[in-house]
């Protein structure tokens, strides 16, 4: 017998998307779809499906909400669906949970789909709901105003920036503190992370991680390398007005020109 799914997102297209997916797995059954979180909690409590297909940032109600008001108990497995959001991601980090970012990537979707039916078929749903409700209770903690942090672990509220990366390699799971990354590479929709004499590949472009990294440790020299000012050890200027770093591994990179302002004003001095 198929797995049932519900599919919970307020873009149709974004529906239509994961349908179109889903269809080709022949253990999978979309029994319901839904455009709000009211919808969801209602079409989940009747059908007790195995699956969720569940966007975070929705009107009225987010998907989070819609965790906290099911009755269905242990909770279904859940695939969750989000835009760029710094607290679900924190959240989802921290406890190692699956997610996808929009636009959804047909290879971390497959990925993700496989560890979800696993996860079915062995029966660990009642674990996965204490994870995942603790999820939703660091998630509520970081949205509420005044708190500072929330878990060991966490950066305070204001610091709304990646502390690590959870990098998927076939069916092992990495954790990259921020503190060990050396430097960034950018490898057209992809990134290399850097770490020691590991190197790690992740599916994002660098302008995307740019965003969610500290501007203030993590800084661009080049329209392709992103560094960890606190891996630099000796910068050596060369005669075309660039300059050459001198990494505390040992490695070389180079800083353009167009980059030199930026990289002034966080070190706090005129090169």
């Amino acid at each position: 017998m198929p797995i049932k799914a519900v599919i919970v997102d307020d873009e149709m297209h974004a529906r239509e998307g994961i349908r179109l997916r889903v269809e080709k797995n022949r253990a999978i059954q979309v029994v319901g779809e839904c455009a709000s979180g009211r919808q969801a909690v209602q079409m989940i409590d009747e059908l007790k499906p195995g699956l969720i297909f569940l966007d975070i940032q929705m009107p009225e109600m987010n998907g989070f909400e819609v965790l906290s008001e099911l009755k269905t108990q242990p909770l279904p497995a859940i695939i969750f669906v989000t835009a760029f959001d710094s607290y679900a991601l924190k959240a989802f980090e921290f406890h190692a949970v699956d997610y996808l970012l929009k636009p959804v990537n047909d290879e971390k979707f497959a990925e993700a789909l496989n560890l979800a039916v696993q996860r079915i078929n062995l029966k660990q749903l009642e674990s996965y709901t204490t994870k995942v409700l603790s999820v939703v209770s660091d998630y509520n903690s970081l949205k509420e105003p005044g708190d500072t942090a929330i878990h060991e672990g966490f950066s305070e509220q204001k610091k709304q920036y990646l502390t690590r990366f959870m990098i998927k390699k076939r069916e092992n799971i990495f954790i990259v503190s921020v503190n060990d990354i050396d430097w960034l590479e950018s490898e057209g929709d992809y990134v290399y992370i850097h770490s020691g004499k590991t190197k790690y590949l992740l599916r994002e472009t660098l302008t995307s991680l740019e965003a969610k990294l500290d501007p203030q440790r993590f800084i661009r020299i080049h329209r392709s390398t992103i560094l960890n000012i606190e891996k630099v050890k000796q910068l050596k200027a060369t005669p075309h007005g660039d300059f050459d770093i001198l990494l505390a591994n040992g490695e070389m990179l180079k800083m353009s020109r167009t980059h030199k302002a930026q990289f002034q004003k966080v070190i706090g001095w005129t090169l």
